[in-house]
């Protein structure tokens, strides 16, 4: 692999361990030491590979630096004395170095620790999923910007906020408590959910950006599947509907960004092999009684991996909306309801229940109100899609309602 092509994949994979592992070493309050640590280290990189070519072994060579630049900066500033050395001093002899310990289950240690920091409901969850995305994924405040829609500064006032009001709070990065991950867990479900949303959900034409949301999504909740403290039916069950979705990623969307409806994706595009592990983590999330809305998620999922358009389908995936939506209303999972209500009870009876929800300010509303009313009243079909197009913002959907608004004059 080129250095151009090596560095930016290890800065991605290496930079969160190695800034997770310090972070966990020396408390939230010395992020930004951690940071600078760790990007002075692959400056390094950049500068020495170009000279002496790539190392055997890059990620070792990286660890390698990136604890002597931590020893040396401890060993001249004050700032160890004065702050840090308490910290440690029950651990080590200041006749012996200081150990960073990069191995790989202390860096999975870390991470896990970090998460349930980064998770801390003194932070909003917006902010969660931003100050993750950096410090747990080794997102740039660039990519996290194109990630929101959004520009650089606002992600880093969000960024930097979220830091100071973790640090103002002493939040430690430790290893959550019994107590503390049953009081947790769902925070750091709900980020984890987010951000894989926001790469599944999008409106970004930047597929790569989007694939790699929704795979550092998955990496995380996996770390909670593999933690035996952690390893809750809720965390396989949303670990489920991840792999689920993940499946019918490269079918959602066609070579122009065009997002392609469920009916009419191309069944051989599915990952047929993240359906399987859906399906596992889906049985070992029904172990206990206690059903989350991730268990309900995740079976509406599944049965969209199901190409046969048979009642039993439809009528599952209704009846798991019904439950969902008792559970925990929500407004698009109400309007995702009446499309599986069209499939198994009718068009008409999909129209009384989708105008019950009055979402005249979201596109989609009018757009599958338009879908309803195909081939019924084409005049009022048309008149919804119309609608939708004025208040659709992204290319992509706009490009989806004008081709179903085109076919009223073939």
């Amino acid at each position: 692999m080129e250095e151009q092509v090596l560095i930016p994949h290890l800065f991605r994979t290496e930079y969160r361990n190695i800034v997770g592992v310090l972070c966990y070493r020396f408390g939230i309050e010395h992020v930004e030491l951690a940071e600078d640590i760790v990007s002075d280290t692959f400056l390094s990189a950049t500068e020495l590979w170009g000279v002496h070519g790539i190392p055997d072994n890059p990620a070792g060579w990286l660890y390698t630096v990136a604890k002597n630049k931590t020893k040396n900066y401890l060993k001249r500033n004050s700032l160890f004395e004065q702050k840090i050395a308490d910290r440690v001093r029950y651990e080590t002899s200041f006749s012996e170095e200081i150990e960073i310990d990069l191995s790989h289950k202390n860096i999975t240690d870390s991470q896990l620790a970090v998460i349930f920091t980064v998770c801390n409901p003194v932070i909003s969850a917006e902010s969660q999923v931003a100050l993750a995305l950096h410090l747990l994924c080794g997102f740039g405040i660039q990519e996290i910007a194109d990630a929101f829609l959004t520009n650089k500064e606002v992600v880093y006032k969000r960024i930097n906020r979220a830091k100071e009001k973790l640090k103002s709070a002493a939040i430690k990065i430790e290893q959550p408590t019994i107590a503390e991950i049953k009081e947790r867990l769902d925070n750091v479900l709900t980020a984890l959910y987010l951000l894989f949303s926001e790469g599944y959900y999008s409106v970004s034409q930047n597929a790569t950006l989007r694939k790699d949301l929704c795979a550092e999504a998955m990496r995380l909740t996996y770390l909670l599947v593999l933690n035996d403290s952690t390893n809750k039916p809720a965390v396989n069950a949303l670990l489920s509907l991840m792999c689920f979705h993940s499946s019918r990623f490269e079918a959602r969307m066609n070579e122009n960004g065009e997002i392609i409806l469920y009916e009419d994706q191309d069944e051989s595009l599915w990952n047929r092999e993240l359906i399987e592990q859906g399906a596992h983590f889906l049985v070992a999330a029904s172990t206990g009684n206690e059903v989350s809305k991730y268990h309900l998620e995740a079976g509406i999922a599944y049965w969209h991996t199901q190409k046969e358009d048979t009642p039993e389908k439809w009528e599952n995936i209704l009846d798991l909306y019904n439950n969902l939506l008792i559970l925990e209303y929500s407004p698009i999972a109400a309007l995702n309801r009446t499309y599986a209500v069209a499939k198994s009870r009718g068009k008409k009876q999909a129209i009384v229940e989708a105008e019950k929800l009055k979402l005249t300010e979201n596109h989609f509303y009018f757009s599958l109100l338009g879908h309803l009313y195909t081939g019924l009243d084409n005049e009022k079909a048309l008149a919804h899609f119309e609608i939708a197009l004025k208040l659709a913002t992204s290319a992509s959907d706009k490009a989806m309602i004008q081709k179903n608004m085109v076919s009223f004059f073939l």
